[in-house]
């Protein structure tokens, strides 16, 4: 061992108090999937089968929360604040990050439609589209990667919540799917001091993290703060909580904002009809969204997904690369697609001009010339980073940490999160070719871009498959159109593997139901595809990138459990094998996971070096 990596294991562990998280229930191993990489390996649509029949535990936790009436409360309590000039926060970091700039994009989607169809009110729509925010650890650069440290520092919280000037006026959702990271309780405490009403909203137990995480306890125990808990038990990969935890909280925070635009559409259009008032929402939200998991467990609908998951699969296996082609959902594959690189230690977006990173295995390209204006499509604003000055960035965390922690907010800002090209300017610097693959992702709402000849995703699928490249399709409508895409695929394309989901038909504004269809679809697809190609055990992701303190404590509990070795000396391996990949790790280049590393290592008395070759020759071997 080094004597800096020594060092960093010591730091660590002065404070891993804080940070040892095992005893959470969304640390736990799910029992459905715990012999999810085997059942997988032997047929992938058993695979899929155990992941979506954990998201039972969704709609169980979802029936609770609208058997509660807090829904009616909470669309209350944001409509007094709007009413009186007020603005909505929904904060958060990793996985509720991505969350809250999704929400965000939703609402104001809504508004800008409203405000192109010519409707006049008093306030207008484009004021109301301005009164949500997103706040992510890290700024919107972290839509693409997570930022080092941001998570772990509570100040951190405070300071990009404040700059967006939170008043009294204000509703805070501060969104955190374990109820512990330091940033989002920061959003929470700032909140608190204006004098906003704050919302914290988490995943596990009251109970349970009052006991372990003091600074849990201090929020919950806060009577200033509303507490929404949404448990719902283990994910269906242990720690993943980017899959049920974020799911829930899509589904609860969407349906209070349907209630809440159409209570203010009430207000500005009293003429217009609307059949559905606001306070019938929930029950029509569960009763569409258990639709919609009947659906997407249906024989039709896992058929077509294990075909992409065997496309994806031989794809990513054999070295190749994958093209997502969105539009309306760009933020949905955006995020489904970046939360792999964390999660199983794939490459991430690769910046356009960066020849030496190495390849992202999958990037998403939007129908926008230039990228900017692409960035603005996916999250419907222009972006916001975090631009600190070096004389803040001093007062928040002290002398001896200033000159990193400057260094990382040089590289996330604006013109940096440009260079990952999104727009179709940046597709002559990924094209494809034989071996590599390309996916549409529409709604029925854009069935013309696939129908038309001179449609977004026509072309591209088009140009992909001349190329020499395998297509695919994830189509979102109703049966009607979808019987019409049937018709259509059969005569365009009969070899593009086409996924065609139906889903419930609802006269929601916001499209809630269709959102968390598309957020399950797309979470299910990657992770069995991430199983087959050997990155989870059972239903452990072992392949986790230590980013931030709380991933550190998974990796060291992993390492634990694999090895036998005490909690401190497997941390102590864990550091020095970090300091083994970080060079290709900091470089964006391909690198083997460090808990596999560090197994092979202890296991077998090898080097970092031979601990490497021989963890990827035994997933050759036993490759599904």
């Amino acid at each position: 061992m080094s004597e800096n990596s020594d060092k960093r294991s010591q730091d660590f562990l002065k404070i891993s108090g804080q940070f040892q998280l095992g005893a959470l229930t969304t640390e736990f191993s799910h029992p459905v999937t715990a012999n999810l990489s085997e059942a997988a390996k032997r047929d992938i649509a058993s695979g899929l089968r155990l992941l979506l029949a954990v998201d039972d535990d969704v709609l169980r936790t979802y029936r609770e929360f609208i058997a509660s009436n807090r829904a009616t409360k909470i669309k209350k309590t944001i409509l007094t604040s709007l009413r009186s000039g007020g603005k909505i926060f929904f904060t958060g970091c990793g996985s509720t990050g991505r969350l809250s700039i999704q929400l965000v994009s939703i609402w104001r989607d809504f508004w800008q439609k409203q405000q192109a169809r010519g409707l006049k009110s008093s306030p207008t729509p484009d004021d109301f589209e301005n009164r949500a925010f997103a706040v992510m650890a890290g700024g919107d650069f972290a839509l693409i990667k997570a930022v080092e440290g941001f998570e772990d520092f509570t100040a951190f919280g405070k300071q990009q919540i404040g700059d967006l000037r939170v008043s009294d006026k204000d509703v805070v959702f501060a969104i955190t799917e374990g109820g512990e990271t330091s940033f989002v309780i920061g959003t929470a405490w700032k909140g608190v001091e204006v004098g906003a009403r704050v919302y914290f909203v988490y995943n596990n137990p009251d109970d349970v993290l009052c006991k372990h995480v003091e600074r849990s306890r201090e929020v919950i125990q806060e009577p200033r703060i509303e507490k929404l808990n949404l448990t719902t038990g283990p994910m269906s990969i242990t720690g993943s909580t980017r899959m049920q935890a974020t799911t829930i909280q899509l589904c609860v925070l969407l349906t209070v904002l349907e209630m809440v635009v159409r209570a203010l559409m009430r207000d500005l259009e009293p003429q217009g009809s609307q059949a559905l008032s606001p306070d019938d929402v929930p029950s029509t939200f569960l009763r569409s969204l258990t639709a919609m998991q009947t659906t997407l467990k249906s024989d039709t609908v896992l058929g077509d997904l294990s075909k992409l998951v065997s496309l994806e699969e031989s794809v990513y296996r054999s070295g190749h690369k994958n093209n997502y082609f969105a539009e309306r959902f760009g933020i949905d594959v955006l995020t489904d697609t970046t939360e792999r690189s964390p999660t199983y230690c794939t490459p991430p977006f690769r910046k356009f001009d960066d020849t030496t990173a190495t390849e992202s295995w999958a990037f998403l390209f939007v129908g926008e010339e230039q990228t900017e204006r692409a960035w603005q499509r996916i999250i419907k604003r222009k972006p916001k980073c975090v631009e600190w000055e070096d004389q803040l960035v001093r007062q928040l965390v002290g002398d001896d940490k200033a000159a990193r922690t400057s260094e990382i907010i040089r590289k996330i800002s604006y013109p940096e999160l440009m260079r990952f090209k999104v727009g179709l300017d940046g597709a002559k610097y990924r094209q494809l070719g034989e071996g590599d693959s390309s996916v549409g992702i529409l709604s029925e709402t854009e069935k013309e871009s696939l129908l038309s000849a001179d449609g977004f995703h026509r072309k591209q699928l088009e140009a992909a498959q001349k190329a020499g490249s395998q297509i695919g399709l994830i189509y979102f409508a109703g049966e009607e159109a979808l019987a019409e895409m049937r018709q259509f695929l059969a005569t365009w394309n009969p070899q593009c593997i086409a996924v065609l989901v139906p889903i419930p038909q609802t006269d929601f504004l916001l499209d809630g139901v269709t959102r968390a269809g598309v957020k399950v679809l797309l979470n299910t697809l990657s992770t069995c595809t991430m199983v087959r190609l050997g990155r989870v055990m059972g239903n452990y992701m072992i392949w986790v990138v230590p980013s931030n303190l709380k991933l550190i404590d998974r990796s060291t509990r992993y390492i634990q459990r694999l090895t036998g070795l005490a909690y401190a000396e497997a941390n102590r391996l864990l550091f020095e094998v970090i300091e083994y990949v970080e060079p290709r790790m900091k470089a964006d280049q391909a690198y083997p996971p460090v808990v596999g590393v560090s197994v092979m290592r202890q296991r077998h008395g090898l080097s970092n070096e031979a601990a490497e070759k021989r963890l990827f020759e035994e997933l050759r071997n036993t490759a599904g």
